[in-house]
């Protein structure tokens, strides 16, 4: 195999840092598969136990899958991956899964506002009126908002609660197809992901039933907005999962209500007062801004303390000038009316986009958030083929683990006219495809 010639070295450490510099310059591609162990070992002149640990070095970095059927390859979005470029100009950004800058609240007014004061090492980790904005929050969905944390983003926290409460090897169940931050994440601390298939209203109950039976130690739930695609828990739903995971009330659960405000979906939970272990985050990314980096999350005191006690020795606390200035954001009436007013922009443009798939005969999920999920024969092939059109989208296969391919796309800037010029160039797509293929 051609990347051959940029691994070296003689351990199994050495090894895996060559593969790792040659996936982060590109030489190496994400999803490309790795030389077979025993080949490899033959090129380097070293045993082939060697090379087997340096691919399980790998692993548990997060930079390589190991499939049984295909062999170790880079993972479609391996951290040691370079960024892909932004779409050349004239095609359409439908990647990102950023929300529409125009529909974000402004924070300058709020900015000017502040009166944080001057802050130093041990003074409390939180501020207080935030605090008091999330558990309201939280006690309006009726969860138990008395153990509050603020971490810097959804990821940050769900790492930290995996960190402290799980061991490399430990099961995690998730959603197939999910959130490839989560898997990325999952492989990073060298926990495996467990797939646990979904429809419209969330996981599906005869899969966990399944999955349950492999021993996780974890659960991971998206209630509503699921990335990628779009499905919210329904109260019917949620009745059946409950029952199936009382018979593991010690399995950690953790629900990642990331896009709050704008969803388009009311919030059902899974949580339980049986539930011996669990956490519920909240971002504010998608409505108040990426670059606003604060989430809050409640869940049991077990949790919640040792989150924060391990805060203490890395980041300490997220800047009181951000957590001042999305309290005071929350609070306002005027960013209010303006996140009911995403909410609804977004639902109109998601429902158009769904309306124009199904005119032309194509199957697609997006019950709730910032993305639809279209399920086809062949998403590289997909791709490209409204690449040329000027569409950029995602393949799937980062979002998957045992569920078929399929592309997703960004409805936040969708408008309707957008979308009925997006359908007809898919179709035209799957059916010059299915054309060659006859």
């Amino acid at each position: 195999m051609l990347e051959q010639k940029y691994i070296s070295g003689k351990t199994a450490v050495n090894i895996a840092r060559s593969i790792e510099a040659a996936v982060a310059s590109g030489k190496i591609a994400a999803g490309e598969i790795l030389p077979a162990v025993r080949t490899l070992a033959k090129h380097l002149g070293v045993a082939g136990a060697t090379v087997s640990a340096a691919y399980k070095i790998l692993q548990e970095r997060g930079v390589t899958i190991g499939d049984r059927r295909r062999g170790t390859r880079v993972r479609p979005t391996a951290p040691a991956a370079p960024a892909p470029p932004p779409p050349p100009r004239g095609v359409r950004d439908l990647v990102t899964g950023n929300p529409d800058r125009e529909l974000l609240p402004d924070p300058r007014k709020h900015l000017r506002a502040l009166r944080t004061g001057r802050r130093l090492y041990g003074e409390p980790l939180n501020d207080r009126d935030l605090i008091a904005v999330a558990r309201a929050h939280f006690r309006n969905d009726r969860l138990p908002a008395k153990n509050i944390a603020v971490t810097g983003g959804a990821l940050d926290g769900i790492e930290r609660v995996l960190r402290e409460q799980l061991r490399p090897g430990d099961r995690v169940l998730v959603e197939d197809p999910g959130f490839s931050g989560i898997l990325d994440l999952l492989a990073a601390l060298a926990l495996v992901a467990v797939p646990v298939a979904v429809d419209d209203e969330g996981m599906r109950p005869d899969a966990l039933l399944r999955a349950m039976r492999t021993g996780a130690a974890a659960i991971i739930v998206v209630p509503r907005a699921q990335n990628p695609t779009g499905a919210a828990i329904s109260r019917s739903r949620a009745r059946k999962l409950r029952t199936i995971l009382r018979q593991r009330p010690e399995m950690l659960l953790i629900e990642d209500d990331h896009a709050g405000r704008v969803a388009g979906a009311s919030y059902v939970t899974l949580v339980e007062p049986a539930r011996h272990r669990w956490a519920v985050v909240r971002s504010v990314s998608k409505f108040f801004g990426p670059d606003l980096r604060v989430a809050i999350m409640t869940g049991d005191a077990e949790t919640i303390g040792a989150l924060e006690r391990r805060q203490t020795i890395g980041i300490r606390w997220v800047s009181h000038v951000l957590q001042a200035l999305v309290a005071a954001m929350w609070r306002d009436r005027g960013v209010r009316r303006q996140l009911a007013l995403a909410e609804k922009t977004y639902a109109a443009r998601r429902r158009a986009l769904l309306r124009a798939l199904e005119a032309h005969g194509i199957e697609a999920h997006g019950k709730s958030g910032l993305n639809v999920w279209i399920p086809v024969a062949d998403e590289n092939a997909t791709r490209q083929a409204l690449f040329q059109a000027g569409w950029a989208v995602h393949a799937g296969e980062g979002y998957r683990i045992a569920s078929g391919p399929a592309i997703r796309v960004t409805i936040a800037t969708l408008t309707p006219a957008d979308a009925r010029r997006f359908a007809r160039d898919l179709a035209e797509a799957i059916a010059v495809r299915a054309y060659s293929a006859a």
